[in-house]
């Protein structure tokens, strides 16, 4: 009785583990990255970038340009052009798209 329940919790554990894999990235989704996104990637900037010309008076009248830059042009850049080949984590962004100011001092206001 002993040796039957040693061995159930040996397979049970054996077989619901899960396996530890490296933080390699595997040389097809560096291929398909190179073939496929990167293409998108590039298509989206040339697209983003052509919406933004577009949007830019109307993003000028809110004073939401830079954000409007970062969403259609910087971040399809750098997606294509600053991004590790095979790195999909984002972990390039390195910035926030919030438009940090100063704090206001009384009697000045920012436009």
């Amino acid at each position: 009785m002993k040796n039957t329940v040693i061995l159930f919790l040996t397979l049970s554990l054996i077989l619901t583990s899960t396996p530890v894999f490296a933080a390699d990235t595997d040389g097809f989704i560096i291929l398909m990255d190179i073939v496929i996104a990167r293409p998108v990637g590039l298509a989206s900037l040339a697209i983003g970038s052509a919406i933004f010309v577009v949007t830019l008076p109307f993003a000028a009248l809110s004073n939401s340009t830079k954000k409007t830059a970062d969403t259609l042009v910087v971040d399809p850049f750098r997606f294509t052009f600053t991004r590790p080949p095979g790195d999909f984590s984002e972990s390039y962004m390195v910035y926030q798209h919030e438009d940090v100011r100063e704090p206001q001092q009384e009697g000045k206001e920012y436009h």
